[in-house]
């Protein structure tokens, strides 16, 4: 089977995925599930002419000579409305947010009010009439669609969806994404390993980039290279039912490589095995049932570099969410050599500049094993198959490596 050529991996990988099912949450367990349906205010927002300032509510042509006195005649508050009317020559106390009373055109501000008395108002500037006033509707009306399906639920989404009274929103239901990594020689973080063996990081790394991506993974644990075990941690997995199996190591073809195996055993249909990029070629794709199978190499740079590169794609998509291209441009910071048939994704850090775009600098050490490199990485240079020798300076594309939803 030919190394299969990036974009059109991400395009078979996403092809025919229908979102997850909705399900209803209280909107205060809603951060970071995406919307399954477009959300509408249930109310106008402010319901009513509000004040804007702390002041004082009056007829903007009583102030148009000042000093102006005027009485007061009451206070309107938030929650607490001033239930007469303001007439001739008379004023009502008002705070932010409180409903403008009836016969008020304008809000005097509190810095331009002197008040000798309890009872008595002195201008000492004009108020413009509408000045200060927040209109009904300024910010929304009843039945304006305001978010719609697909938005992930951040602060600014659940304030909004609040405000828009929804005490429930319908999301997608997280994907389900089992995760089992394998190999004799890999021991749990706080393990003593043996004279053979390396501490496992890969399944952890995966299961936080899945909950980072809106999914939910189930851990599965660490098997030996077993057949029969494979075979029984992949029924586990078809039983929570997992909507995504990534399994981790031994999908190659060495001696000890088994997992391919095990999974054709229990009836999966491969799709592709093996890439054209560094890191990552040895990835196995297909589907087991209505279980989709990732099977990532085992050294732990491809591992991250293929689900920022394909899991992430694919849990987009069950969700409901637009699959974008996550590159953005920038300039070389440093040489690079010519590539050969393999797509690079190279470790490198970022230079900002004042103005223009930022330069992104190589790092020295590229090899698919070194977390070291990648946990100081800022992004990843983009090198086509067979780009020819750049210069610092030349344009380039980047995955950036920072925020919440990456790596």
């Amino acid at each position: 089977m030919s190394l299969l050529p990036v974009d059109q991996a991400i395009a078979r990988i996403i092809d025919g995925v229908k979102p997850l099912a909705a399900e209803p949450v209280p909107l205060n367990n809603a951060l970071g599930r995406t919307l399954a349906a477009p959300l509408s205010a249930t109310r106008t927002q402010p319901p009513f002419p509000a004040s804007a300032m702390d002041g004082f509510a009056v007829r903007a042509s009583d102030t148009e000579i000042v000093p102006a006195r005027l009485k007061i005649v009451g206070m309107s508050a938030a929650g607490h409305s001033f239930g007469g009317s303001v007439g001739a020559g008379e004023a009502v106390r008002i705070s932010t947010g409180a409903p403008l009373p009836a016969g008020a055109d304008a809000i005097l501000i509190k810095e331009n009010a002197d008040t000798p008395d309890d009872a008595t108002l002195v201008a000492k500037q004009t108020a413009i009439a509408g000045r200060h006033i927040r209109r009904p509707g300024l910010d929304f009306d009843k039945g304006d669609q305001l978010l719609a399906a697909g938005a992930i639920m951040g602060v600014r989404e659940i304030s909004l969806a609040a405000a828009m009274n929804h005490p429930m929103v319908p999301v997608r239901r997280k994907p389900r994404i089992a995760i089992l990594a394998t190999g004799d020689e890999l021991v749990r973080p706080g393990t003593e390993p043996g004279p053979d063996q390396i501490i496992a990081s890969n399944d952890l790394g995966l299961a936080a980039f899945a909950r980072l991506n809106g999914a939910e993974p189930q851990d599965l644990g660490i098997v030996i290279d077993d057949e029969a075990l494979i075979g029984e941690a992949i029924e586990e997995a078809l039983a929570l039912p997992a909507d995504i199996l990534v399994t981790l190591g031994g999908a190659s073809v060495g001696d000890h490589d088994l997992v391919q195996s095990a999974l054709a055993g229990k009836g999966m249909q491969l799709d592709f095995w093996r890439i054209a990029m560094r890191p990552g070629k040895p990835l196995m794709f297909g589907r087991l049932g209505e279980t989709r199978i990732f099977g990532l190499p085992g050294n732990p740079v491809s591992s991250i570099v293929c689900a920022l590169l394909f899991l992430k794609p694919l849990i987009a998509s069950l969700l409901g969410q637009a699959v974008l291209d996550p590159s953005v441009p920038a300039l070389l910071g440093s040489d690079m050599p010519g590539n050969d048939d393999r797509q690079d994704y190279v470790r490198a850090s970022l230079a900002r500049e004042d103005a223009g775009l930022p330069k992104a600098i190589s790092l020295s050490q590229q090899d698919s094993s070194g977390l070291v490199v990648m946990a100081k990485a800022d992004c990843l240079i983009i090198r086509p198959p067979h780009a020819p020798p750049a210069k610092a300076g030349d344009a380039c594309r980047i995955i950036p490596l920072g925020g919440t939803a990456t790596v």
